[in-house]
């Protein structure tokens, strides 16, 4: 690892590489952002997106696959977080992005160490038990994240009910993404749905399938349209998590809160995609075009300004 200093130009400039590469509709919704937030973000989510590649052998995601030793992953993990906040440069770009945004932004340890425990539990092999469980999950991989970003936006961090939902967004993002992701979970041998809620309705475990065998078994179990029926469940969910993270939207600078209804647009939008499609979104992974997100963007300038924002979570 090299001592030096690196510029805070080219930090940020890789930062925004990576979050081009892991996340195209993160990268959109960031450019509606002011410069320093945007910078910010993108901070942020490089270091997010290095200690998920890290935990999971992947290069700015794509396919799960197994991983020697994921204990030892999570202590480098945690050693490279560390050092970074200790202010020392680790010579790793995502690492030293943490550091310079924490010199930046008052960001609680606490809300770091929460994001890292979410890698934790995967390295695990964890599986909610129920829905508090999925939610406290939920809460560790984005909410923890949403709450850093909501700091990043100028948030205070005693504004608990914004601070909260906030954390509501981030888990409704996370709870789209294992709605969509639910077969290619299955075959990297991962499961989020609560283990109650299978139990419920009688769906046979599918947690290690192989990438042709997870149709063939859920037909051969009559397990589809239940399975179907639990994605639409968490849809229901991501509704209500959305509708609270509005609400705190409203708090938010014109350019933020744009951003966040944009994002809040397209991930719920995922969705409600996966519910509408049913047992098909199990077998071809729901993607959002272009166009689709454009419109997301152009919807939220109307909300932004004042039309259509509120709700309340249920």
């Amino acid at each position: 690892m090299s001592s030096e200093r690196p510029t805070r130009d080219a930090i940020v400039a890789t930062a925004r590489e990576s979050i081009a590469r892991g996340s195209k509709s993160f990268a959109l919704a960031s450019k509606l952002f002011d410069r320093r937030t945007r910078e910010g973000a993108w901070l942020l989510y490089a270091w997010c997106r290095a200690c998920d590649d890290l935990a999971d052998g992947q290069d700015h995601g794509g396919a799960l696959s197994a991983v020697a030793n994921p204990a030892a992953r999570i202590e480098t993990i945690r050693d490279l977080t560390g050092r970074a906040l200790a202010g020392e440069w680790v010579g790793e770009a995502s690492f030293d992005g943490l550091r310079l945004l924490c010199e930046e932004v008052t960001i609680p340890r606490l809300l770091i160490d929460d994001h890292v425990a979410g890698f934790a539990l995967d390295a695990q092999g964890w599986r909610p038990r129920d829905e508090a469980d999925l939610i406290g999950y939920c809460h560790h991989v984005a909410g923890a994240v949403g709450m850093m970003m909501a700091l990043v936006m100028g948030v205070h961090p005693d504004d608990r009910d914004t601070m909260t939902r906030a954390d509501d967004l981030g888990i409704a993002f996370q709870l789209a993404n294992i709605a969509r992701d639910v077969r290619e979970d299955a075959e990297g041998g991962r499961c989020y749905l609560p283990a109650v809620w299978l139990e419920e309705c009688d769906i046979r475990s599918f947690r290690a399938q192989s990438r042709n065998g997870f149709s063939t078994s859920l037909e051969a179990n009559g397990d589809r349209m239940k399975l179907a029926g639990l994605t639409r469940r968490l849809a229901d969910l991501v509704t209500r998590y959305e509708a609270s993270a509005r609400v705190g939207a409203r708090r938010l600078p014109f350019r933020s809160r744009w951003a966040v209804l944009a994002a809040a647009g397209i991930y719920g939008g995922i969705a409600r995609e996966v519910a509408r499609r049913g047992g098909d979104a199990l077998d071809r992974r729901v993607v959002t075009s272009r166009g689709a997100k454009l419109g997301a963007v152009a919807l939220a300038l109307g909300q932004a300004i004042g039309v259509g924002v509120g709700g309340e979570r249920g």
